[in-house]
């Protein structure tokens, strides 16, 4: 089970820090990543994390914003998003990839998702 959290409302400009609790003992074997949906659009990866947490990707749109970590000991998965803009607006999710440990950009290789945590920017 995949649960997040941290999600809200903020200015342009500002910070949230989403934050993905996972159930299960294999956890630190897992490819996870985190994928966003805006209304009226297609979900797209936002960034992606290896099993050990020592390589990541980012969407072009986030790349230098956006921060993905994992903290294994505690089944862990964290967003730190900075300069946060109004196109940000979605609902983001965690998703794990339990057949791979290395980095999934593609949300089809993902076979357990969240529930998704709504974040607001406004401008």
């Amino acid at each position: 089970q995949l649960v997040e959290s941290g999600g809200g409302l903020v200015q342009a400009g500002g910070s949230l820090r989403l934050s993905c609790a996972a159930s299960g003992r294999n956890f630190n074997s897992y490819a996870m990543g985190w994928f966003r949906q805006a209304p009226g659009k297609e979900r797209e990866f936002v960034a992606a994390i290896n099993w050990s947490g020592g390589r990541t990707d980012y969407a072009d749109s986030v790349k230098g914003r956006f921060t993905i970590s994992r903290d294994n000991s505690k089944n862990m998965v964290y967003l730190q998003m900075n300069s946060l803009k109004p196109e940000d607006t979605a609902v983001y999710y965690c998703a794990a990839d339990r057949q791979s440990m290395g980095v999934v950009t593609k949300s089809y290789d993902y076979d357990y998702w969240g529930q998704g945590t709504q974040v607001t920017v406004s401008s």
